[in-house]
């Protein structure tokens, strides 16, 4: 659980596995600390996400950067491969319009800023209630409120209508048969 968050906050594999570990690394000396809680998730989640925001303000203006965002840079999809999906049994083009589907959307995900992503990610993909967002990050729920109605926005603007991949071969096809 707290991996899948840590990767839709990062957006990269490795970065999501040290958020982790740094994560268990401070909690591991509070062991006693942590049986005394009723709700250890919620908690350890928004350390979690306090350490996030943190390292990610000392990356901000590093002139280093990470993998993924070169890949993203390069028009891939950042963090993810063929290898990454398991096989659901579709057909080629089902599977082609799959993996674009989730380039298109992984690359949107992506231009949307921080605080945006974030919330999209708990929200809307992940499930959480807006309450339960705003415990873990420490932001007023009206904040919330609007950075999803705003990231909902943008995730439109740049997915846009996109006629499916079927469709654009067959026209492929009509056009080379005339």
């Amino acid at each position: 659980m707290f991996f899948r968050h840590a990767y839709r906050w990062t957006a990269a594999r490795d970065q999501a596995e040290d958020l982790v570990q740094e994560l268990l690394v401070r909690l591991y000396p509070r062991l006693e600390e942590l049986a005394a809680l009723d709700q250890v998730q919620p908690w350890a989640l928004r350390v979690m996400y306090r350490i996030f925001v943190d390292q990610h303000r000392r990356n901000r203006n590093a002139p280093v950067r990470p993998m993924h965002e070169a890949d993203a840079a390069a028009g891939g999809a950042p963090g993810e491969s063929a290898d990454d999906y398991p096989d659901l049994g579709l057909q080629p083009p089902d599977l082609v319009e799959l993996e674009l589907t989730r380039a298109r959307l992984s690359a949107a995900l992506l231009a949307l800023n921080d605080e945006q992503r974030t919330v999209v990610a708990m929200h809307d993909i992940e499930g959480y209630r807006l309450e339960e967002i705003s415990r873990v990050t420490g932001v007023p729920i009206g904040t919330l409120k609007s950075r999803l109605h705003r990231a909902r926005g943008r995730l439109r603007e740049l997915l846009g209508p996109e006629e499916p991949f079927a469709d654009r071969v067959r026209v492929a096809e009509q056009g080379a048969k005339s």
